[in-house]
């Protein structure tokens, strides 16, 4: 049964960049991204947990031909990635409001051509394990809205976030591509396009490596 009752419109968001209950499209989203919404064929990359959206939209400048939504719940992150969209009037990116476990409720299976993952929050105790963005729960959902062959990228300055989702991400039908302890020191240093999160500047700048990892859907 669907969860989309579940959210209440938030009047102080009313920025078309934002789209959240209440609104046409988010109750017809799933499996319209391209025809509808964006009215292209371009891939369409997530950003999970994207707070205010900075790889979003500093992907959006970098990549015109590449569709990006950003989702969180937090309205007021969102609305701040909105504002910067709109005053920079980009086009091919927009934010979703949603919790991230009712992604295939958004989305049609097969739909989403990359997921990026940005500093989630890491969950360290045992009893928050369910809630880790890479809890084979929330993988399950990315399978199901990833095409074949789909990226799945992970940042994070959290050492047992990391060796958590390497464990996780090994297992069928992931199959992992990258892994390095310490982006800025590897060979993958460009993989990231120079975009740091407000959360990575902070970690980076007190003396934490930043990891990273790519891995494919081999569905």
């Amino acid at each position: 049964m669907s969860r989309r009752k579940e959210y209440k419109y938030d009047l102080a968001i009313r920025s078309p960049w934002v789209i959240q209950s209440g609104k046409d499209f988010f109750e017809s989203s799933r499996g319209q991204w391209r025809e509808s919404y964006f009215q292209n064929k371009h891939p369409i990359v997530l950003e999970l947990g994207c707070g205010r959206g900075e790889y979003s939209l500093g992907l959006a400048k970098l990549f015109p031909d590449k569709n990006f939504i950003g989702i969180d719940i937090k309205g007021d992150r969102l609305a701040a990635g909105a504002r910067q969209a709109e005053a920079e009037g980009l086009k091919n990116v927009v934010f979703l409001r949603i919790h991230i476990q009712h992604l295939p409720e958004f989305f049609a299976e097969n739909e989403v051509d990359e997921i990026w993952i940005t500093f989630p929050d890491p969950r360290p105790k045992d009893r928050d394990e369910k809630k880790r963005l890479t809890f084979p729960y929330f993988l399950s959902k990315y399978q199901t809205v990833l095409k074949s062959q789909g990226i799945v990228h992970l940042k994070t300055d959290s050492d047992s976030l990391f060796e958590y989702s390497l464990e996780q991400l090994v297992k069928e039908p992931w199959q992992l591509l990258i892994q390095t302890w310490d982006l800025y020191q590897s060979e993958w240093n460009q993989d990231h396009y120079g975009i740091k999160t407000r959360f990575e500047e902070m970690f980076f700048q007190k003396g934490f490596s930043i990891k990273y990892l790519r891995a494919i859907n081999n569905k």
